[in-house]
This record gives structure tokens, C-alpha cells and sequence, in this order.
């Protein structure tokens, strides 16, 4: 059934059943004339409950407007507390590649043990909707721990870029396979501490151009994104600033670019962002919240001793937010130069671009 017939950024988006969309922490890709919206599935997330996901949920769209349920193509393990895809354990930001050596399609899962330790799960399938099994249950590439990341793809490699949590970012050249990281890379977003480092690494090219996301770091308090440029992914990565124009509230639109897709046959590329808790007082209409981060963290220096294979708790966790009820923020972006930028829009369609 369709229901759209344009984007509504910030509204309740419900899949062509008539049930809210419940897929977070999301990527968008378009293949053979259909979109494919993968995430977080959060259904059964409550406040103060011990589910945070329950798998990875795919849904397919031939107009981007309109969102059919695939399914989950990812499950979760709840009878295995052992297992990284118990529906207590922290998993995000799903991210799969398809590898032209192996010609399997390869998963990432960000997943978070105890205290600050978070690691990769590694999953691989023969076919994008699955069955995907376990290549690396706890991977922490360079021996680091590791938070949010994106994949990229240019000049015929492949790249994992992810914050280690919570004072830098770091770049990665993947293996031929595109289940582990080389020895090859660089460091990025140095010397800054919550609310100030750089988390939700989202990645686009265009015309040549690299173009990197990234949002501070306030738990669930939005704040305000910034963007860079770079050629080389192992080089230079050059602040453009807050890509946000007329956002008085330093939130990026009370949300968090997740992902950035291409529409084929239009130079329209478009920004995509969780908002995770609409209800949350904005970080900068709060400063007392920004001076708590600045205080939080203050006397807490970086810790780059390499780690170990972090174990699971291999109990169940409580968590603090409903977010089955977050919404998401799509909007086209503009260009100031080379300088990728995002305006508020109450409605849009892609039929208005060229």
C-alpha cells in the first residue's frame, strides 16, 4: 500500500503495512531499480528494559518513499548470552559490503561489552538477505577498541573509518576479504574529549572528492555535526565546519547523519539521520549539559595500550532509552562551493531535483 509521496523529515515513517519503520543506526543503497534500508531493529526496545535490538531489519523501496518489510536479515540470538547478537548486548550501526574478490557479502556489527570496551563482530553471507554467519565474533582491529564507523569504497579498495571511543578517529585500509584491517593507517580528530570528539562517521564521494560526517559525542543529546574533504583517505582530512545552514540550535536539525546516498540519474545526493530521542532537551539550548561532558571528562587522558579479545558480560543488560520511538531526518544536500550543506525542509520530493 502506498502511503507517500514525499519525504517528511522528523515525522513518523511507517513501512507499507501501516507499522512505524525500525531500522536505526541505517544505511541506504540502491540496487537494480530498488532501495534497500537496512538497521537497528528496536521493536521491542523499552525504558529500563534488557532488549536493545532485536536483529538487523531490512526494508525495500522502488520510489524512496514507500518502505516494504523484508524482514530480518540479520537475527538475533536470544538463547545464547555468549553470543554477540543477544538482543542485550549494544549492537549498531550495521554496515555490509559486497566484496568482489570472494563475492560474499561482508557485515560489520559495532557491539559494546562492559565499560568503555567495544569491539566488531564480523559476519559474512553468500546473498545479501542471508543466512550470514560469524567470521570474528570480537574483533578489535590494531589491537583498539572501537565505536562508530562507516565503510568506504574508492580507487578499487576498501576502508573502515571508526572512532576509537572516545578521542580520535581512525582510518583503516581493509584486507583483500574485507574481514580485518591491514597494518595500513592513519589517525584523525586528535586530542579532543567528549562533548568535542568525533563520533557517527558517515562517508560520500563526489566528483572526486571525499566527504566525511561526523557528530560530536552526548549520548543521546544532538549536537552539532561537521563535515571535511579529503583526496587521500591516509592524508589530510580538511574541516569545512558545521554543514547545518539556519540550524539556531547547534543539533543538526535535532538528529544524526547515519548514512548519505546518491539518487541514480540525478546529482542529488541525500542526507539521512537518526533522531533518537525526539523528546530530548537540545544540548545547546542546555549549556549545564555541555559543562557536565566538559566535566565528565576532563581529568581522563587517552588510553592507547592495545587491548585484548574483550569477553561478554554473558549477563543481561538494562538500558536506559526507548528508542523504538526515534524518527528519522532525510534532506537533500546543497552545495556552497565545495562545501556540502543541509537547509531544513518541512516536506520535499527527489522529482524536484535534476
Amino acid at each position: 500500500m502506498k502511503m507517500y509521496s514525499s519525504i517528511r523529515p522528523g515525522k513518523l515513517w511507517k513501512d507499507t503495512e501501516g507499522k512505524p519503520i525500525q531500522a536505526h543506526g541505517f544505511s541506504v543503497f540502491y540496487k537494480d531499480g530498488t532501495y534497500y534500508w537496512f538497521g537497528e531493529n528496536k521493536e521491542f526496545t523499552k525504558k529500563g528494559g534488557k532488549i536493545w535490538h532485536w536483529g538487523v531489519r531490512c526494508y525495500a523501496s522502488q520510489d524512496f518513499y514507500n518502505w516494504e518489510d523484508k524482514g530480518l536479515i540479520i537475527p538475533p540470538e536470544p538463547g545464547d548470552l555468549t553470543s554477540p547478537l543477544h538482543p542485550t548486548y549494544c549492537m549498531d550501526r550495521p554496515h555490509i559490503l559486497f566484496c568482489p574478490k570472494t563475492k560474499k557479502y561482508v557485515a560489520w556489527l559495532k557491539i559494546m561489552g562492559e565499560g568503555n570496551r567495544q569491539f566488531f563482530s564480523i559476519l559474512q553471507a553468500d546473498h545479501f538477505f542471508g543466512p550470514y554467519s560469524f567470521v570474528r565474533k570480537i574483533y578489535q582491529p590494531l589491537k583498539m577498541n572501537a565505536g562508530d564507523f562507516c565503510f568506504a569504497e574508492s580507487g578499487g579498495k576498501a576502508y573502515v573509518i571508526f572512532e576509537r571511543p572516545h578521542f580520535e578517529m581512525i582510518c583503516a585500509t581493509l584486507t583483500d576479504d574485507y574481514t580485518a584491517v591491514t597494518e595500513e593507517y592513519s589517525t584523525h580528530y586528535e586530542g579532543r574529549k567528549p562533548p568535542f570528539t568525533r563520533e557517527a562517521p558517515t562517508f560520500f564521494e563526489r566528483d572526486g572528492k571525499k566527504y566525511l560526517f561526523t557528530s560530536g559525542t552526548s549520548v543521546y543529546y544532538p549536537n552539532k555535526s561537521t563535515v571535511c574533504v579529503f583526496d587521500d583517505f591516509h592524508g589530510e582530512w580538511r574541516d569545512l565546519g558545521d554543514p547545518c545552514i539556519g540550524d539556531k540550535t547547534d543539533t543538526t536539525f535535532n538528529s544524526q547523519i547515519t548514512s548519505v546516498l546518491k539518487i541514480p540519474g540525478k546529482d542529488l545526493y541525500v542526507a539521512m539521520a537518526d533522531r533518537w530521542v525526539p523528546s530530548k532537551v537540545m544540548l545547546a539550548a542546555n549549556p549545564a549539559i555541555q559543562k557536565a561532558f566538559i566535566k565528565i571528562f576532563a581529568g581522563q587522558e587517552a588510553d592507547r595500550t592495545p587491548v585484548e579479545e574483550t569477553p561478554l558480560p554473558g549477563k543481561e543488560q538494562k538500558h536506559n532509552e526507548n528508542t523504538s520511538i526515534s524518527r528519522y531526518v532525510f534532506l537533500p544536500i546543497g552545495w556552497e562551493g565545495e562545501k556540502p550543506v543541509l537547509r531544513w525542509k518541512d516536506e520535499w520530493k527527489i522529482e524536484d531535483f535534476r
